[in-house]
């Protein structure tokens, strides 16, 4: 156990000391170090954790951070960066040149859009995006770059739409958009939005499966065309949010 995880009646925030931090290094079950400061009612990113840059976990999750400095790129290793529950209004450019990290989690902040970097689409190897909780109404066109991506969290945000940089990545296997302002049209009253997109490839589907989806792909696509032409003038500038029937999401795992 960690002294000093007790709360702080400071309002600048807990100091933590080299001492403190080293006290706190982990060792994962699969043999990885990781520096475990969650929880510590940290306000600022504490300069003396740089000197233990070599970890590959870092966890400063549930604090009162509310900005991280450029220096985050000296964790060279870092694959996997908790940040949830902070006060993060955004995230630095620097935080793209963590070119090992697969794993970035940020729910529970107070992100925009403008708070998102172009950089992040430089994670290369990133595979799991949490971004849930925040004020989030579009992501930066550069998350189209994230090829290895596999599950992204944007539930709880701001969205009035599915977004379109999305639709190229070609490993991503889970999407949460729950409680999102994402708008139906009544018209369309069969066709439900869904929180979970499971997304698979072409390649990976049977002949006959294939053969469903893209018949009922087809049909919805008619049906939603032909809705559109209808209420154009009273629904003009929306698109669909979402063209999965809920009923044949399984067809799609």
């Amino acid at each position: 156990m960690v002294k000093g995880k007790k709360k702080s009646n400071d309002p600048t925030g807990r100091k933590i000391t080299l001492k403190m931090a080293k006290n706190a290094l982990r060792v994962t079950i699969d043999g990885k170090r990781r520096l475990d400061l969650s929880n510590m009612d940290i306000a600022t990113f504490p300069k003396c954790i740089l000197k233990l840059c070599d970890v590959d976990e870092l966890d400063l999750s549930r604090n009162l951070l509310k900005k991280i400095p450029d220096t985050i790129d000296r964790f060279v290793n870092l694959r996997w960066l908790d940040l949830h529950s902070n006060h993060l209004e955004q995230v630095p450019a620097a935080l793209g040149r963590l070119n090992n990290l697969y794993n970035l989690n940020l729910c529970n902040n107070h992100l925009t859009t403008s708070g998102l970097p172009h950089e992040l689409g430089l994670l290369r190897n990133l595979r799991i995006l949490n971004l849930g909780m925040n004020h989030i109404d579009a992501l930066p066109s550069s998350i189209a770059a994230l090829k290895e991506l596999q599950e992204l969290g944007l539930f709880n945000n701001l969205l009035t739409r599915f977004p379109k940089c999305l639709q190229n990545l070609s490993k991503l296997q889970k999407v949460n958009i729950k409680s999102n302002p994402i708008p139906t049209d009544d018209s369309r009253d069969r066709i439900q939005r869904v929180d979970f997109l499971y997304l698979v490839r072409e390649d990976c589907l049977c002949v006959d499966c294939l053969k469903r989806c893209k018949k009922e792909r087809e049909r919805l696509d008619s049906r939603i065309s032909a809705a559109s032409t209808k209420k154009k003038l009273m629904f003009a500038g929306l698109i669909t949010p979402n063209s999965v029937v809920q009923e044949n999401q399984a067809l799609w795992r």
